[in-house]
């Protein structure tokens, strides 16, 4: 059987391809958008105490990936999908003085946050929806009592929010 020297060129390529990112699966390390699971959020009181706390991940092997900063709140996500973040105390205020996040993808983010606000109450808790805790970005916050001191997000798919600023990736 005669295969072309293309065709066995583009079948080694792709199954490079195709190991290597397997690979960067099992050491999660995704370099693609895809799947986007969502986000563990937490906050910190301080920019430097965001900056320390993302050096002291990065000596546990938990490293920065990028940055998306906006409107005042500086935000590291990290490798894994972990979010370190510093808001501003107006945001934190807004939030109910939250200080973590459950990040949660949906089409529909205000709608999501609504049905699960409607979803809460209906089974006895409190839950209101914050749109204005960032306005440029696509994030519906429900504030519950369902939860200590975390608030659950909907946002839009990572493909759908703004570029992210990329970070050095050398370890200090």
């Amino acid at each position: 059987m005669f295969l072309p020297k293309w065709l066995i060129a583009l079948l080694v390529l792709v199954f490079t391809a195709l190991a290597a990112w397997t690979y960067l699966l099992a050491i999660e390390r995704n370099p693609l958008p895809f799947p986007d699971r969502g986000s563990r959020i937490f906050s910190t009181p301080s920019p430097e105490a965001k900056e320390a706390l993302v050096s002291l991940l990065a000596r546990h092997g938990i490293r920065e990936r990028f940055q998306a900063n906006s409107s005042g709140i500086l935000r590291s996500i990290m490798w894994d999908g972990t979010i370190i973040n510093y808001a501003p105390p107006d945001v934190v205020e807004k939030l109910g003085h939250a200080t973590a996040s459950i990040g949660l993808v949906a089409d529909d983010p205000v709608a999501s946050a609504n049905a699960a606000a409607e979803f809460l109450r209906s089974h006895g808790f409190e839950a209101s929806v914050v749109l204005d805790a960032e306005p440029e970005l696509p994030i519906a916050f429900v504030v519950t009592n369902a939860t200590s001191g975390t608030v659950l997000n909907f946002r839009k798919h990572v493909i759908h929010l703004p570029r992210p600023q990329s970070v050095d990736t050398n370890p200090e």
